[in-house]
């Protein structure tokens, strides 16, 4: 996203207490911050602009928005988010910690920006979203989003009956070969030094999938700019149109060290995520966790229900929070 976009949207952080920061302005987190501006909270999202699927042509499989533009979800979630009350701040989170807490012992914490700014919630929500890591290989990652993909999901009908290669990189491999498999039945794998263990060559082998062993050293383009096919180790160029990948999942933490939120491992080591209880509560009291940065996998419909279903866990949570401090005053008062 350019300068003059980002300008159009970026709202001025306020002075004042704020019942919820959202980090991260994506599905889920401008769908939380859109639950809880319809429930009358003050509510801030701070977003770099930098979506994971920003270099996707269209989102797919989402109900009744199919096929539309990254950007123009996003445009489309910040003027709902702001059409009730809620703010949209261009920003990084370069620090958050917990804070004393305030007169009626509810809980506080400070944000602080890259460049200095600061912001006081009574609640974080935490939707930071993941990078996607790509094996090095020259030549492949110019490809990403477009002739590269990952999720057969987000983009295997755009992809139907092309001649696919899979770049093996780990147990999971398998899995996402056989996803594919349903799309085109011109399917390679490239073992590239990955262990193929008897059973999964047996599984490619009764799809119609071709492996090969060979080490994969280029991805080699073609005149328009796409893919043409990958060059082994003996020089031998194998024709593919698109390349698929299972990525490392690198959850964005940067900057939220000092809530202390619990992290683990992906299954097959394919990266780590932070740990989230029902509805994306996490151990630590006030903060929660929506979207890929809990669940690296989901595509953005599942993401958008996950900030969703957090922002009204969030407001009911408030809500029991306000009520207590009423009743703190009254048996004061009385």
């Amino acid at each position: 996203m350019d300068q003059t976009t980002t300008k159009t949207w970026n709202d001025q952080l306020p002075a004042g207490l704020v019942d919820v920061a959202v980090i991260g302005g994506g599905a889920a987190g401008l769908n939380g911050a859109l639950t809880l501006a319809r429930s009358r909270r003050t509510v801030v999202v701070i977003d770099s602009a930098s979506p994971r699927n920003a270099p996707a042509e269209g989102v797919h499989g989402l109900l009744g928005l199919e096929g539309i533009a990254p950007a123009e979800l996003y445009r489309r979630g910040r003027e709902e988010v702001r059409s009730y009350g809620g703010l949209v701040v261009d920003g990084a989170v370069a620090a958050a910690v917990p804070d004393a807490p305030g007169p009626d012992g509810d809980l506080r914490f400070t944000l602080t920006l890259a460049d200095g700014r600061t912001l006081t919630a009574r609640r974080i929500l935490v939707a930071t979203g993941v990078r996607d890591v790509l094996p090095d290989i020259p030549g492949l990652a110019q490809h990403w989003g477009v002739g590269l993909v990952h999720c057969p999901y987000c983009h295997g009908w755009e992809l139907r009956d092309e001649p696919i290669g899979i770049l093996a990189v780990g147990p999971g491999s398998r899995h996402a070969t056989l996803l594919f498999r349903q799309l085109s039945e011109d399917v390679i794998v490239f073992a590239n030094g990955t262990d193929l263990d008897a059973d999964t060559r047996s599984r490619f082998a009764v799809r119609g999938i071709e492996v090969i062993d060979g080490a994969v050293t280029e991805v080699v383009a073609d005149e328009a700019g796409g893919i043409a096919g990958v060059r082994l180790d003996d020089g031998t160029v194998v024709a593919r149109r698109v390349l698929t990948v299972m990525t490392q999942l690198r959850v964005r933490t940067e900057g939220l060290d000092g809530l202390q939120l619990p992290m683990a491992d992906l299954p097959g080591g394919t990266g780590r995520h932070f740990v989230t209880e029902m509805a994306g509560s996490t151990p630590v009291p006030g903060v929660w966790v929506a979207g890929n940065a809990a669940e690296p996998m989901t595509q953005v419909g599942a993401s958008a229900a996950a900030g969703a279903l957090a922002g009204g866990h969030i407001n009911a949570d408030l809500v029991g929070a306000d009520t207590d401090a009423a009743l703190g005053a009254a048996a004061r008062a009385a």
